[in-house]
């Protein structure tokens, strides 16, 4: 099986998505750096933002070098509300006063046992992972309802629906993004703006390199028989932005690998 850079790495570029606007939060690494990086060899125009400027950097000049548009922002998504809507509205202005395509990705998971998560890591989960696609929601999406058109791609987890031992409040946070998702399906959906989730399984990125042992022995027993690439992720996320996928509202697509779904011991 080819590897998550070496499908980067040979992205051939297409249409899907010409014309169209994107914003990807927490898009310098991982499963948002392959969304950003597949929804650009698409044909969108899109913004790339994270903390780090040099890794949000790195990977616009990815994009462009293999001919795609993209701005690079900075931005915390734990941030309070106003410097969220702030960075909202740079985006919108990065790419000409619209945004098409908002991709809900940024998030955090820090804590194990419930009784070992500090303060910090329990406002961070709400800030990041609730807080902010509810906040760039309430900004972005009304103005794509009154163009008719919009497309919000948010992504959860396997872990939303299945309880584990040790970890308790991130998969609260994902069962939540879940939850928006259909409201806000059902809120937009009408005025033209579709909204679904996709949900990753155990997927291998290079932030935890460090734990891909755990990684293998999780997943040896799904129907794939191995973790998620970040790419499997960006092209579930590039179909729904697409116009293959007009009638797919408030729905959640699993891209785990059968972990959620399937027993086979």
């Amino acid at each position: 099986m080819r590897t998550n850079e070496e499908l980067l790495a040979s992205l051939t570029p297409d249409t899907v998505l010409a014309g169209r606007t994107a914003l990807v939060t927490g898009s310098s690494a991982g499963i948002g750096e392959a969304v950003a990086r597949v929804l650009a060899a698409s044909g969108a125009e899109v913004v790339v933002s994270g903390r780090d400027a040099g890794r949000v950097q790195g990977v616009v000049d990815a994009i462009v070098k293999a001919g795609g548009r993209a701005h690079a922002l900075t931005a915390d998504l734990g941030a309070e509300p106003a410097g969220i809507r702030a960075f909202a509205q740079r985006a919108e202005d990065a790419l000409g006063g619209t945004v098409d395509i908002l991709v809900n990705n940024a998030g955090v998971y820090p804590g194990t046992l419930t009784e070992t998560v500090t303060d910090d890591e329990m406002q961070a989960l709400w800030a990041t992972n609730i807080r902010a696609p509810h906040v760039l929601v309430a900004g972005l999406a009304p103005r794509m309802a009154e163009r008719g058109s919009g497309v919000i791609v948010n992504i959860g987890s396997w872990m939303a629906r299945v309880g584990v031992p040790y970890k308790a409040l991130y998969p609260a946070t994902k069962a939540a993004v879940e939850q928006l998702t259909r409201a806000w399906a059902a809120e937009y959906g009408t005025r033209g703006v579709r909204v679904n989730t996709v949900a990753p399984g155990a997927t291998a990125t290079r932030g935890n390199a460090a734990f891909a042992d755990q990684l293998a022995e999780m997943t040896k027993g799904t129907p794939a028989g191995s973790p998620v690439r970040p790419i499997d992720i960006a092209y579930a996320v590039r179909f729904l932005a697409s116009d293959e996928a007009p009638f797919i509202h408030g729905a959640t697509l699993d891209v785990d690998g059968g972990i959620a779904a399937t027993r086979l011991r």
